[in-house]
């Protein structure tokens, strides 16, 4: 084995069966991929299956080997259990969940609507649940596995006029921890990782204009926007048995947003001779 082989094989998820819900959208196509390429056997769940199809397509042509693309509403519990008896039908098991689909409806609390707050809770927490039993349930009869959810730090400051977002994120966080505290003396490992300003399809707008994209680099300690492979890296860490003794821990992935709090405080006299801006 040369160095290159032994660099790729070191996380060692070649074959294992990995479940990637949301998997069709930027972060979620980022994971899928990256995990792939490790030499895992992936199932695609999305509420698009066209695009989940055209992912599917891409990675099965790059790979040789065909990829399911299956159609999950993941805020319906017969949806996920037929997604679920899919995987256990065509891999016998699953060895990794990655709990990634999520909504943002922006609404100000003054103003939510209990149906609208309602929405936002169906898909990104009760979801995770949801598909945390439905394909937590091949782990614990194995005695293994791995669940990932990805969070928010929105779950650590409120995002303000977006409804139920932080709530919903936040509340991901402790379930995150329940099932490790439930779960993990039944060897199933249950991380969350929680991004912070990600360039996707759906936060492309917010950089059109220069000036925005210029003052959200400065907030970050790394004076740069994140992208899907940042937090897929992440996920790959956790979804491996390299992190083994890593369980119901959360992972930021910000580039240092939240250290830079203090530094965007004026403070005269305290000014740093190099300008972020």
């Amino acid at each position: 084995m040369n160095i290159s082989q032994a660099q790729d094989s070191w996380l060692d998820l070649a074959g294992a069966v990995c479940v990637v819900t949301g998997a069709a959208g930027g972060i979620g196509a980022r994971i899928a991929t990256a995990l792939v390429r490790q030499g895992a056997r992936v199932a695609l769940l999305d509420l698009d299956l066209d695009k989940c199809r055209d992912l599917a397509g891409e990675l099965s042509r790059e790979t040789g080997e065909a990829i399911p693309a299956i159609a999950c509403n993941i805020a319906d519990p017969a949806s996920v259990q037929s997604a679920a008896a899919e995987v256990e039908a065509r891999y016998g098991r699953c060895d990794v969940l990655v709990n990634n689909a999520s909504v943002l409806r922006p609404a100000a609390l003054e103003e939510v609507s209990l149906e609208q707050w309602n929405q936002v809770l169906s898909v990104n927490l009760n979801g995770y649940l949801l598909c945390s039993q439905a394909f937590g349930r091949s782990m614990l009869a194995q005695g293994a596995g791995r669940i990932v959810h990805v969070a928010s730090i929105a779950s650590h400051y409120p995002q303000t006029w977006s409804g139920a977002y932080s709530a919903a994120k936040s509340a991901v966080s402790m379930l995150s921890r329940q099932l490790a505290a439930e779960w993990g003396s039944r060897g199933v490992r249950s991380n969350a990782i929680c991004p912070g300003l990600i360039r996707t399809p759906l936060s492309a707008a917010f950089y059109a204009d220069a000036r925005v994209e210029q003052a959200r680099k400065a907030m970050t300690a790394s004076g740069r926007i994140g992208e899907p492979t940042d937090i897929a890296n992440a996920v790959l860490f956790l979804a491996s048995p390299r992190s083994d003794y890593v369980n119901g821990a959360e992972i930021t992935v910000d580039g240092g947003l939240e250290s830079m709090l203090m530094a965007l405080i004026p403070r005269p006299g305290y000014e740093s001779p190099v300008s972020h801006v």
